[in-house]
């Protein structure tokens, strides 16, 4: 019986969390608990004896999501070419938000206020305009780019729509080379990945 209790509490922990990260990352910080709660259809006690505060709720959220952030962008600050850093990051984070619809928003939404959250989205934001700005000086990245454009380009990436994971990833490949050439100061013509059959949208 003590198994399944843990077992039960771990599942409704889990739920949580996954309609929580959705949740302030497409409605941001205002939505209240008590909807968090049915959405993850536990009660509020419930939230509450996870997660004492909506701040250490959205801290724990989106805490994965920031670690990878981090270690993206200090994996393309590590290149000694920074467009090859610059262009590293753009694959991976494209490649990873492929797999996980809340990924790029850990960076891109506006959240609640968590200490240790906002110390970890700052960083990361520095690290990412040391590599934006190092690109730029070594006359590869267009000097007009700004972080909203990566942000477009993160929204887009996000609405491909593919029948597998699999597929998503290779249309999230071929999409991130587009990109990659258009955010190039002088763009050289590169054979692109192979594209990816996707369903069309009736809009």
């Amino acid at each position: 019986m003590g198994t399944r209790l843990r077992s039960d509490a771990r599942d409704n922990r889990e739920r949580i969390l996954a309609v929580a990260r959705l949740a302030f990352a497409t409605e941001g910080p205002e939505v209240p608990i008590r909807e968090i709660a049915r959405r993850a259809e536990v009660g509020v006690a419930t939230v509450y004896r996870h997660f004492p505060t909506k701040e250490a709720l959205s801290t724990e959220a989106f805490a994965e999501q920031m670690a990878v952030c981090s270690a993206v962008v200090e994996e393309g600050l590590a290149q000694v070419d920074p467009w090859r850093g610059f262009c590293l990051l753009i694959e991976r984070l494209m490649e990873i938000d492929a797999l996980d619809r809340g990924f790029a928003r850990a960076f891109t939404s506006r959240l609640p206020e968590a200490a240790g959250f906002a110390a970890d989205h700052d960083r990361a934001l520095r690290m990412l305009l040391e590599l934006v700005r190092r690109a730029k000086e070594a006359g590869d990245l267009r000097e007009d780019f700004v972080l909203e454009d990566l942000s477009l380009a993160l929204m887009a990436n996000e609405g491909i729509r593919a029948e597998s994971p699999e597929l998503r990833v290779a249309a999230s490949r071929r999409f991130a080379a587009l990109m990659i050439q258009s955010f190039r100061a002088n763009p050289v013509p590169v054979r692109l990945p192979p594209a990816v059959r996707l369903p069309l949208t009736r809009w």
